[in-house]
């Protein structure tokens, strides 16, 4: 048994030269089918994936200080209008003011005016109840003298006829 294990082992350990340059000169020729049909194709479309991917990030950046800038923008709108909503309160706050200052003395003036026509008036109706009364004193002290003229009279006498004279005139008003 033993001769039959040699055989079989010495059929297996035999070198050969041809098969070996045979199997390189294949794996030579694989190498340089897959380098032109797979690695080639492979390597453009890595490539391609790289600068898709880098022309992203770029976008991407781009995006971003877009973003930024626009933000900026608005911050210095958002303050702009506030600035400007405050000088246009403060000028309404003005404008308010100046008004009420204007109809406090359109008022003050009015008023003034309104009372010196009321001293007129009071002067005027005073003037006119003077001129009554010394007409009655007047026809009253008329129509004393006429009946002091036609009687004479004592001192008792005359003070009851001045009262029932100043009577008459008070029931003739």
């Amino acid at each position: 048994m033993l001769t039959s294990n040699l055989v079989v082992g010495a059929a297996v350990t035999q070198f050969n030269g041809g098969d070996i340059v045979f199997q390189l000169v294949m794996f030579l020729i694989l190498l340089a089918l897959l380098k032109k049909f797979a690695w080639g194709p492979l390597m453009g479309i890595m490539k391609q994936r790289e600068e898709h991917i880098s022309g992203e990030i770029t976008a991407a950046e781009n995006s971003n200080l877009e973003a930024k800038k626009l933000l900026e923008e608005q911050r210095a709108l958002l303050k702009e209008a506030r600035t400007d909503a405050q000088n246009l309160m403060e000028n309404a706050r003005k404008q308010g003011d100046i008004q009420r200052e204007e109809i406090v003395v359109a008022a003050r003036a009015e008023a003034e005016r309104i009372k010196e026509a009321a001293k007129l008036e009071i002067d005027t109706q005073k003037e006119k109840a003077v001129a009554a009364i010394r007409e009655q004193v007047a026809s009253l002290s008329v129509m004393i003298a006429s009946k002091v003229i036609e009687k004479e009279l004592s001192a008792a006498d005359q003070d009851q006829l001045i009262n029932e004279y100043i009577q008459e005139a008070g029931e003739q008003r």
